[in-house]
C-alpha cells in the first residue's frame, strides 16, 4: 500500500523558514521520500511503512524544536494495474 501525507507545522514564520519546518523536511528527505513544499505545508508519498515511520519522526522532531501544532492528512494512493501508484 502507498500513502500520501500532507502536513504543516505551526507557528508559521512569515519572515523566514522556522526550525520545525526545516526539521520536518529534513526527516522526510532522509526517509527517501520526495517532498513537495508549498507556502502552508508539504506533501510526501511512498510505501505505507516508510511514510508512517517518517510521520512519527517528523512529529517528534518538529515538536522537539518548537512546533506547537502539526496538522496532518493521510490518504491512500490507489494502485494501478501494474502495481504502481
Amino acid at each position: 500500500m502507498r500513502l500520501r501525507i500532507e502536513f504543516s507545522t505551526e507557528p508559521f514564520d512569515l519572515d523566514g523558514v522556522s526550525p520545525h519546518a526545516l526539521e520536518a523536511r529534513r526527516v522526510i528527505e532522509e526517509a527517501g521520500l520526495d517532498v513537495e513544499v508549498g507556502p502552508f505545508g508539504a506533501t510526501a508519498e511512498g510505501k505505507a511503512d516508510v511514510v508512517l515511520t517518517a510521520l512519527d519522526k517528523v512529529s517528534r522532531g518538529a515538536l522537539g524544536v518548537g512546533a506547537t501544532r502539526i496538522s496532518v492528512q493521510v490518504d491512500t494512493v490507489p494502485e494501478t494495474p501494474g502495481g504502481h501508484a
